[in-house]
Order: C-alpha cells, then structure tokens, then sequence
C-alpha cells in the first residue's frame, strides 16, 4: 500500500466493510494477477474471497450470493470474455441478484470492453491498470450499489 493511504475499511450496502469476490472463469490457468488484486483490495480494507482458478459462471454467482458480495471481479486471459462474463450477467439476473456489482480485468481488447460495459460490467481493466484505480474503482461501485439499496 502506498505511504499515507488508509487501510480503514470502505463500507458497503450494508453498513459492513466491502465485499468482494474475485474469481478465474473458466480455463484460465494464470491466476497471479488476480491474486495481487485480491490482496491490493484487502489492504485497502475490504473483505475478499478469492474463488480460485476454472470456477464455472454457476460456481461464481453461486459463491457470490452465498457470500453476500457487493462486487464480484473477474480475471480472464483466455479469450472466453465474450461467453463467460455475459453467462456470470445472465445468471445473476435469473437469480434476482443482478444488484451485485461486476467488474472484470485481464486480456479484452477495447471493442469486447465496450460491448460488456452495454451488457452490465461496470469497469474493465486491462494490461498496467494501477492497483490504486482499481482499489478507487471498486469502492466508488460499492458506494453507488450501497446508495442504491
């Protein structure tokens, strides 16, 4: 954590630190990135459960709802962006819990990142995205979901 940042929880829709669980959808072996935004979120305060690797879309929104996220993020390097991340949307959806907040990050070139964003991610990130506007990031979707409840 950078000098003089806070590590004092940021709190989310139900008045408790911010949850988030960070998952690797589908084949994806290459979970390094992941697991440092998985820490990067929890020194910044927030409470996070790392799925691990090749969790299915019913494995995450299943875990996520049994957890009671705020925010779920998704690391893909595989290229199946295009089919899980909407899969994770839909099934979110039909559970009635599409109020949890999805992000995701790893290999998405600009046009997939644009059509999730129309599909219901709320942020992308990408190669070099810093860990201290990923931490922002997340707490300011936390916040608006908590706004929202």
């Amino acid at each position: 954590m950078p000098e003089g940042k806070s590590a004092a929880p940021t709190h989310g829709a139900k008045g408790r630190p911010i949850r988030v669980l960070i998952a690797k959808p589908g084949l994806d072996g290459h979970d390094r990135g992941a697991k440092v935004v998985a820490r990067a979120l929890r020194d910044a305060g927030m409470e996070v459960i790392y799925a691990g690797l090749r969790q299915t879309p019913e494995d995450i929104v299943g875990a996520a709802m049994e957890e009671d996220v705020d925010l779920i993020g998704l690391s893909i390097l595989s290229g199946a962006h295009n089919v899980l991340i909407p899969r994770v949307l839909a099934l979110l959806k039909a559970r009635k819990a599409s109020d949890i907040v999805v992000f995701a990050g790893g290999i998405i070139p600009d046009e997939d990142a644009a059509r999730l964003k129309k599909l219901g991610v709320k942020a992308v990130f990408g190669p070099g995205a810093s860990l201290e506007h990923i931490i922002e990031t997340a707490r300011g979707l936390a916040a608006k979901r908590a706004a929202r409840a």
